[in-house]
């Protein structure tokens, strides 16, 4: 570990109307992430909540920025359009760093941020890598991204990584991002996601959750159903090729098409609390089939595919070729799984459900995930484990139906 000083200016008071300031010295610390050096508050490593002076830097974030790595490595292969990477909110610019350090031919890497601290340490990790191919901006968010929404200017990559709800950035983000380029965007608000205020994620998501064994599925459908909402209004199509959720946070990454999409992809998640049926629906029904029971309903949010397989397989084939965590392939292979099961949709399969809950209907111990799978499979329905939930499966097969094979 390599020690540097960050000198803040701080206010501490006032004389003669005047601020009265002091110059507090930041320790930094150097760790290196993937193949990158990056500089770090000291106090980001040793306190349980990660302060936001002089800048915000979460290490339990690594795992995200690793699948990031993977995501760009993997869509940037053959890609014969400028390589433009625009981060929007990028802190002490620990993703654009590793972008511009650890994914070859790169052209330009743009990291903006309104903390010019957490810029000023930015390029001093940039120093640290020898990298030439990293600009900074200090702009506001939606400013930074109208300056990169002409047509020639437009990055193939965009990033949107804020504290809390992506939503505000929807529309400059997708204007910044060329034509079959891709837009990855991060969510941390997981209280007003999980139902918490049903009204304020309606406010910012144009849809409502509902408290289920499958709430993160239900959080990034919303996510992606606003993203599809405010795409359409652009007349541009949206693709997902990969979604994640780890601890704090949900990221999806997304194709982007200048041209309507011609399938309607928004509808409601409907669940019976009674019985526990789950499935995607167009319609908005009221009462259960399965048992008579009153309808718990999500949305409006999106109800297509989450996963691209051939993506998420040039992505897995990335993972030995890159410094990245162990977990990313095991992830990754159950990604490859989900994708091959059919899309979710009006009567089709269902959100994913857990071992657990299975287990507590029929009152007994949970299957292991192998033996699950199995007797579904052997029923001849269609089963895979999920990517999202350690216990969870995804089937074809109706809750009904599960407890009498099993």
């Amino acid at each position: 570990m390599v020690f540097h000083f960050l000198a803040v200016l701080t206010v501490i008071g006032k004389k003669n109307s005047r601020d009265v300031l002091q110059i507090i010295e930041e320790k930094l610390v150097e760790i290196t992430e993937g193949t990158t050096k990056i500089l770090v508050p000291e106090k980001s490593l040793d306190e349980k909540v990660p302060p936001k002076e002089p800048a915000f830097f979460n290490p339990a974030a690594k795992l995200n920025r690793d699948f990031s790595i993977l995501a760009y490595s993997a869509f940037w292969e053959n890609f014969d359009k400028p390589k433009i990477f625009l981060d929007g909110l990028a802190g002490l610019g620990a993703r654009s760093l590793r972008v511009a350090n650890e994914i070859p031919d790169v052209e330009t890497v743009v990291a903006n941020d309104i903390n010019s601290e957490g810029l000023n340490i930015a390029l001093d990790s940039m120093k640290l890598n020898e990298i030439s191919n990293l600009d900074i901006s200090e702009k506001e968010v939606c400013q930074f991204f109208g300056s990169y929404s002409k047509k020639g200017k437009r990055g193939s990559i965009v990033d949107v990584d804020p504290f809390g709800s992506p939503t505000k950035y929807f529309d400059c983000a997708i204007r910044a991002t060329m034509h079959g380029g891709m837009l990855s965007v991060t969510a941390t608000d997981l209280q007003v996601l999980h139902g918490l205020s049903k009204r304020s994620c309606q406010r910012k998501y144009h849809g409502v959750p509902i408290k289920t064994e499958y709430s993160n599925e239900i959080a990034i459908r919303l996510i992606l159903g606003c993203l599809e909402y405010v795409a359409g209004r652009l007349d541009i199509q949206i693709i997902p090729q990969f979604v994640q959720h780890d601890m704090h946070y949900y990221r999806a990454y997304l194709k982007i098409l200048n041209k309507p999409g011609q399938k309607e992809q928004l509808g409601y998640i409907i669940h019976c609390k009674s019985c526990g049926r789950r499935k995607a629906s167009m319609k908005n029904p009221d009462i259960c089939k399965i048992c008579d029971c009153k309808l718990d309903v999500a949305g409006p949010l999106w109800v297509g595919q989450l996963f691209e397989k051939e993506f998420v397989m040039k992505m897995n084939e990335m993972v030995p070729k890159l410094a990245v965590d162990k977990r990313c392939e095991k992830i990754l292979e159950k990604c490859i799984l989900e994708s091959e099961m059919p899309p979710i949709g009006p009567f089709e399969y269902a959100p994913y459900y857990t071992l657990d809950e299975i287990a507590s209907k029929m009152q007994k111990a949970p299957l292991k995930m192998k033996n699950m799978i199995k007797k579904l499979q052997d029923a001849g329905f269609l089963a895979s484990p999920t990517s999202l939930n350690p216990t969870g499966f995804r089937t074809n097969c109706t809750i009904d139906k599960i407890v009498k094979i099993i």
